[in-house]
């Protein structure tokens, strides 16, 4: 290893914990260069993520600059034309929205190249330099991000390219750092590869593997909802707890993005990622501090504790109309829609059946953890037909954290029904935005902090536990149940549940309060 990059190492595993290298990190310039500028991404995600950390003053201007990267050959201000309608809205914006708006994009320069050859990167170089340059930043004292918006096909080249023309100094402290957006692979195998091509170029602290799931409010509240409330420490176990489920669901199916939703399927773009998190979470045991590895230490425990996903615990399907797109193949296997149970063999959870589903095209639009508890033993209010506790997290839409239990119904009679104990956070923190999630994992990675990252055995693990699964439908070994658009999926999934232990509530509905 060069002596540069033992720097890049040390900086970066240091974060800022060290009083010298926060000095250093308040007076580097920041280049932030978003490769695939003029894609869907960078104009829906990764620049809004940006002008949102410029309003709130965690972009200073005098220190930071953005690049736009890409192969079309389009101006800065063809770039900035492209961007504004998605930072402000086209009409009834504020004099000070248009001029915040005006200012952000002033930051913001464009450089046209090629992904894989020296002669683009070497221009990227260039011009980030001269902002370097211009800012009187020390040299080995900036900071170079790079944010792959890009399909990870050509995550190789474009790092490889970063590495040979764009690396900076960093003796003072200064970083280049890579964020690469999933899918990272499409099984085990080719996730292994693609991390051996990006780990030969970089250190493990300077790659951030991106799932913005994991920089959801609600997610980002589990470690304190778990761990510094008492209440739940006792209950949070295969004694009490009867099931899990962690659902996503949408009631649109693909929308245009047929061909490129078809080349992965539900698991691969839902499951395997965003929902595995998720479980992680839930399932990890307590870390020995928030530091960023003692908390992915945990989870990686969780995933390596996963049995072999059993065929009979798995239901697929896809929905009618599906392959009518013409972008998709008229035998497409590939399900919009799964449920899969997951099974943790250890102490705490054996025995608890983690249910995970995700679908399109469904009667409704949510993402939630639905915690449910173990019947009252000797139950004298004939509880059952209210049905049980639950302990559930609403991550979108209307977030909130809710506890649904039995309660006596008012009036002369003692009899129980259901209701909830309700923090809904569109009610108790009026007036407070919740951040969007690429805003806090950009600002992440600016800080050094990889908490809320996937770490490569992380993801080697979560792929161990999906690769013989994905391979059995690749093969065509394990069919679709085709299900009507806006229905709960196919009536095998809600049998499923059923087998597995999940008790439906009946004559129950969570409604979100009004303001």
């Amino acid at each position: 290893m060069g002596t540069n990059e033992w720097h890049v190492e040390r900086r970066d595993s240091i974060g800022t914990e060290s009083p010298v290298a926060r000095e250093v990190l308040e007076t580097g310039t920041l280049s932030i260069v978003v490769l695939g500028a003029s894609g869907d991404l960078a104009k829906k995600k990764t620049f809004p993520a940006l002008f949102h950390l410029y309003k709130q003053e965690l972009l200073p201007p005098d220190e930071v600059h953005i690049f736009g990267y890409a192969r079309s050959k389009i101006s800065d201000d063809e770039l900035r034309n492209k961007l504004r309608s998605y930072l402000v809205p086209e009409k009834g914006a504020s004099p000070k929205q248009l001029d915040d708006v005006s200012k952000f994009l002033q930051l913001v320069k464009y450089v046209s190249g090629p992904y894989d050859s020296e002669d683009g990167f070497r221009l990227l170089d260039k011009e980030i330099s001269e902002h370097e340059y211009l800012k009187n930043s020390k040299e080995g004292s900036s900071r170079r991000l790079f944010y792959l918006a890009l399909p990870p096909s050509v995550y190789p080249s474009v790092c490889k390219m970063i590495k040979t023309c764009c690396m900076n100094k960093s003796d003072l402290g200064g970083w280049t750092r890579v964020v690469v957006e999933k899918p990272f692979g499409r099984d085990l195998e080719s996730a292994e590869e693609l991390s051996t091509q990006i780990g030969e170029l970089f250190e493990e602290p300077q790659i951030y593997r991106i799932d913005h799931y994991l920089g959801k409010e609600l997610v980002q509240n589990m470690l304190v909802l778990r761990f510094a409330n008492r209440f739940f420490l006792p209950l949070w176990n295969h004694n009490h707890i009867d099931n899990v489920q962690i659902v996503f669901r949408e009631d649109f199916g693909t929308d245009g993005r047929g061909g490129y939703f078809d080349q992965y399927g539900i698991i691969r773009d839902i499951i395997q990622n965003h929902l595995l998190q998720v479980l992680c979470l839930i399932a990890m045991e307590k870390p020995v501090s928030l530091k960023p590895e003692h908390i992915r230490d945990e989870k990686v425990k969780v995933l390596e504790s996963v049995l072999p996903i059993r065929d009979d615990e798995v239901v697929l399907g896809q929905y009618e109309g599906y392959r009518d797109d013409p972008t998709v193949p008229d035998d497409s296997n590939t399900p919009t829609f799964a449920t899969t149970i997951l099974r943790i063999h250890n102490e705490r959870w054996e025995g608890v059946p983690f249910i995970v589903k995700a679908g399109k095209a469904l009667n409704s639009r949510k993402a939630e953890i639905r915690v449910q508890f173990k019947d009252v033993p000797g139950d004298i209010f004939r509880s059952k037909k209210q049905g049980r506790n639950e302990f559930v997290i609403r991550l979108q839409p209307s977030e909130a954290i809710y506890m649904k239990l039995t309660v006596k119904q008012p009036g002369l009679e003692m009899s129980a029904v259901q209701s909830e104990l309700d923090l809904s956070y569109g009610q108790r923190y009026q007036g407070i935005t919740i951040p969007e999630a690429y805003e806090r994992l950009i600002l992440d990675t600016i800080r050094g902090d990889q908490q809320h990252f996937v770490r490569r055995d992380e993801l080697k693990a979560s792929w161990q536990i999906f690769t013989p699964l994905l391979h059995k439908i690749d093969r065509g070994e394990l069919k679709p149940v085709p299900y009507k658009p806006g229905s709960r999926g196919p009536a095998e999934a809600d049998e499923l549940l059923e087998k597995a232990g999940y008790v439906q509530t009946h004559g129950y509905i969570w409604i979100p309060p009004t303001l």
